[in-house]
């Protein structure tokens, strides 16, 4: 039988990435919206090994963007996270997103998080199959 963090390494952690995001009455730099630039980046930053990098369409957080989520399996929280800054956050992200799928559970000990995931964590929605711990 395999052992749970042998069984962890095989989950794919994904961060979803709105990327019809833009900034409320910001000119956009170009043709781009800010959201598709942060896709951008975090491709161009080799994400690590187990995660998969998603566009998608409109998070519906378009006063707050740009807008990412993190999730991974039935039995971790799922993350929105807020106020993503599409020129220098990336390598946030990565780390972050890093530090997420090591997670069994996908919750990252408060001191350990990015100050960004402290401060801009919109909402975290449960496993959809809880442990014991969460129930």
């Amino acid at each position: 039988m395999k052992d749970a963090a042998h069984a962890q390494e095989h989950i794919t952690t994904e961060l979803l990435v709105c990327v019809t995001c833009r900034r409320k009455g910001a000119a956009p730099e170009d043709e781009r919206r800010p959201g598709r630039i942060l896709y951008e980046r975090i491709l161009a930053g080799e994400p690590p090994e187990g995660l998969s990098v998603t566009p998608v369409e409109c998070l519906q957080n378009c006063s707050n963007a740009c807008t990412v989520a993190l999730r991974g399996g039935d039995a971790k929280w799922t993350y929105v996270f807020s106020d993503v800054d599409e020129t220098a956050h990336a390598p946030m992200l990565l780390a972050g997103a890093a530090q997420y799928h090591a997670a069994q559970d996908g919750v990252i000990p408060w001191r350990e998080r990015p100050e960004h995931f402290k401060r801009n964590c919109l909402v975290r929605i449960p496993p959809i199959k809880p442990t014991s711990k969460d129930a």
